[in-house]
């Protein structure tokens, strides 16, 4: 692999520890700052609310400034959202709370480019390789996050959690540093595209490839947000578990997540493309089954891990699908709608889950996610009988 994609995997391995930092503490130090029990996961959510916000931004200036200097922006963003969360653990503001969350989302938004940038540095035949090695950074992070949550959240703090988030502020500081020094613009394969060319948008995504693509993204990453927000106040407030159980757990599964990826961008190849998209969906099946038989440590353990190896196939199959419905023109704008449509999804589960949690339970809430997996396999099946009948028609 190209040193691009080796200072991408080392960038994402600290960027990206944002996410599981905030999933892991969001809800608990929200529970402390907020209003009302029904706020306190308001902070996860969010984050993906800014992210949300920020794709759109983010690609458009990608496109006519390069990737590198829009990767740099969004570390800096990461520094502030830590500065400003310390500053919100010092005053006891839940605004303030949210508002890091919101920021942290937006530099998050930048480092989900990272798989785009790393499959415009290989040949097209290794794409699905590079996006997968990347995500390999998220191994990192998933430990890295939560230990990092951890250092200011002892009984005896007087402000719990600054410590925490100004740690979370030296990190993305060494994000910057890692893409600042190693990441080269030059390396990146594709031509650059006038702004704005090639089809119009609603012709590429009358496509059924297309949709698939995006569905096995889009579905794959809300179900996952929306099981994952809700266990760390489930284990605990409902279950009875303690706070280093919940920890181990999310520990656990954001590894799950991202540890697949040492073999998914060559299952991609081997394997093809539909198989994986099967697979994360029967896996997400065997965490709703595990997670609605049992409130055990084992059973959300279990639960998580498969959620983990779920999105990783969905989400890995997803991206190396997308490439095969655009043009290079198009490049900026479809992978724009592509992660507005995916995190908008997540965003929209994250905010629902602590409401859902507290009327239907924990049964009740991975419930929820069944008929999602439905529409992506009916999506799915349109989009391969669609190929079938295209290849016999030029048989």
């Amino acid at each position: 692999m190209p040193l691009n994609v080796w200072v991408l995997v080392a960038a994402q391995a600290l960027a990206m520890c944002t996410a599981p930092f905030i999933v892991f503490i969001g809800s608990i130090q929200g529970r402390l700052l907020a209003p009302a029990p029904e706020w306190a996961t308001l902070p996860v959510g969010l984050v993906v609310v800014g992210t949300v916000l920020a794709i759109k931004p983010a690609t458009w200036l990608m496109e006519r400034v390069g990737r590198k200097r829009v990767m740099l922006l969004g570390a800096i963003m990461g520094i502030v959202a830590g500065l400003v969360g310390a500053t919100a653990s010092w005053a006891g503001s839940f605004l303030l709370l949210c508002l890091a969350s919101v920021i942290g989302g937006t530099g998050l938004a930048v480092v989900h480019q990272y798989r785009f940038a790393a499959m415009e540095s290989v040949p097209s035949e290794l794409a699905g390789s590079a996006a997968a090695r990347v995500l390999l950074g998220g191994l990192v992070a998933a430990w890295l996050g939560p230990e990092v949550a951890g250092i200011g959240s002892g009984a005896g703090e007087a402000h719990p959690f600054l410590s925490s988030w100004a740690a979370l502020a030296v990190v993305q500081a060494l994000a910057l540093v890692t893409l600042g020094a190693g990441y080269r613009a030059k390396g990146e394969l594709v031509r650059e595209s006038l702004p704005g060319g090639g089809r119009p948008l609603r012709q590429i995504v009358a496509n059924p490839l297309v949709l698939a693509a995006i569905s096995a993204a889009a579905i794959g990453y809300a179900v996952m947000s929306f099981v994952m927000t809700a266990t760390p106040l489930s284990m605990t407030e409902i279950a009875g578990h303690d706070l280093d159980d919940a920890k181990r757990v999310i520990q656990l599964h954001i590894m799950a997540m991202y540890l697949p990826s040492l073999i998914s961008g060559w299952l991609t190849r081997v394997l093809g493309i539909p198989l994986m998209m099967a697979l994360g969906l029967l896996a997400y099946l065997g965490c709703v089954g595990l997670a609605a038989s049992g409130i055990s440590f084992h059973h959300y353990l279990s639960a998580l891990l498969l959620l983990g190896i779920g999105w990783n196939f969905l989400f890995v199959g997803g991206t190396t699908l997308l490439p095969r419905g655009y043009q290079d023109a198009e490049r900026f704008r479809v992978q724009g709608l592509n992660d507005i449509m995916v995190f908008g999804s997540q965003a929209t589960a994250a905010l629902s889950a602590g409401a859902i949690l507290s009327w239907l339970g924990w049964g009740g809430l991975v419930m929820v996610a069944v008929p999602f997996l439905v529409l992506h396999g009916l999506l799915m099946t349109l989009w391969l009988l669609r190929e079938r009948s295209a290849a016999a028609a030029t048989d």
